[in-house]
């Protein structure tokens, strides 16, 4: 049996990082993933389809885009589960209650675990929907597929744990439900492994919304074998194997460059993505970013500039000096050794504007 596993499109996110522009056409962008997973659905020749939550980014979206999402799952013609997440929960009033979806999605309603028997496929998809935006226990506490010679897959929104506010799954009560694969969403990194016979994975986000979301992203395509018996005493697991397929249309990017040798560095042609340049090197003086980026502007979709460059080393000789810019200097040298991240650069920063005082009153540059 081969599966397409997707989730967590967050489809109508505000995305505000971004100019209203690219918002706006980032947005476009999302609400056309679950067309683009029909058709990878089609050219895969998918026998099922597990969403398992946070399709929606909240329960405030438009309609077109619940439109949309309806008519892109009705043309995978298989059929399709989606467990509500944190995001999407299941609510009298969410999307998945007031609107009318295809013949062929199922949709997990109660917080405690159903399942569905597809006897075309031979197997059973078990799943559960978040009510609210919390949850507490472990979903699958307690549960243990039956052996009824079906093929058990299981569709899940949670975060893997002992404990947590989303749903935490151990991998202890994975390895007793004796599921071939569970399919789960929350993380936006794909990333799978095994707890006993059942193979567990997250697809990650199919699309990036910002600078914590790096790289390829996309779905996975799943192959479960039918469970085997050598008799009542011997079952064997059922083989699963995952392969991703990146289906975004752009990527978050971080890439560092050479300070000096910035202009060189950039693209000939315009890129796709939205990249954070981050400058390294030494620089005596603070590079000017906002000169620099409307010089990288339209080489990428989305360009972001952190400078991370340093004080030339010869500068910071200058901290053995009997002088004020030597006392400065030790000073900002003792401060930076206990930063990072952002209060570093602000170091750096003030390192550069105190020199440049300093430099240009009682203190001489060498």
């Amino acid at each position: 049996m081969k599966v397409l596993h997707a989730a967590d499109f967050h489809l109508d996110s505000p995305l505000a990082g971004l100019p209203a522009d690219k918002s706006a056409l980032r947005r476009r962008e999302l609400r056309d993933i679950p067309a683009r997973l029909a058709r990878l659905a089609r050219e895969e020749g998918v026998d099922l389809v597990l969403l398992p939550g946070d399709l929606l980014d909240g329960g405030r979206v438009y309609p077109e885009t619940v439109r949309a999402l309806a008519a892109a799952l009705g043309e995978m013609a298989v059929p399709v589960f989606i467990a509500p997440g944190n995001h999407d929960y299941f609510h009298p009033g969410s999307p998945y209650a007031v609107n009318r979806w295809p013949d062929n999605v199922y949709i997990f309603t109660q917080p405690e675990l159903q399942g569905v028997v597809l006897p075309q496929l031979n197997c059973t998809v078990h799943g559960c929907a978040f009510t609210a935006p919390h949850r507490e226990d472990d979903p699958l506490a307690g549960f243990a597929a039956p052996p009824d010679g079906r093929l058990h897959l299981l569709c899940l929104h949670g975060e893997l744990g002992t404990a947590g506010g989303y749903a935490p799954i151990d991998t202890r009560s994975l390895e007793r439900s004796g599921a071939a694969y569970a399919a789960l969403g929350h993380i936006h990194a794909g990333v799978n492994g095994r707890a006993g016979q059942t193979l567990w994975a997250y697809p990650g986000c199919p699309e990036g919304r910002g600078f914590d979301e790096l790289g390829p992203k996309g779905a996975l395509i799943a192959s479960v074998g039918q469970p085997v018996s050598d008799g009542p005493a011997s079952p064997q697991a059922p083989e699963a194997a995952v392969r991703f397929v990146p289906v975004c249309k752009r990527q978050y990017l971080v890439e560092t460059v050479e300070a000096e040798r910035f202009a060189h560095a950039l693209p000939q042609g315009e890129r796709p993505d939205l990249v954070r340049l981050v400058l390294i090197g030494e620089s005596r003086a603070a590079p000017d970013l906002a000169a620099l980026a409307a010089q990288a502007a339209p080489r990428f979709f989305h360009v972001e500039l952190r400078d991370r460059t340093t004080l030339p080393v010869e500068l910071w000789a200058r901290a053995a000096e009997d002088s004020l810019t030597g006392l400065f200097l030790r000073e900002m040298r003792a401060r930076l050794d206990g930063a990072d991240g952002d209060e570093r650069d602000k170091l750096l920063l003030a390192a550069r504007f105190g020199l440049a005082a300093l430099e240009g009153g009682e203190d001489i540059c060498p």
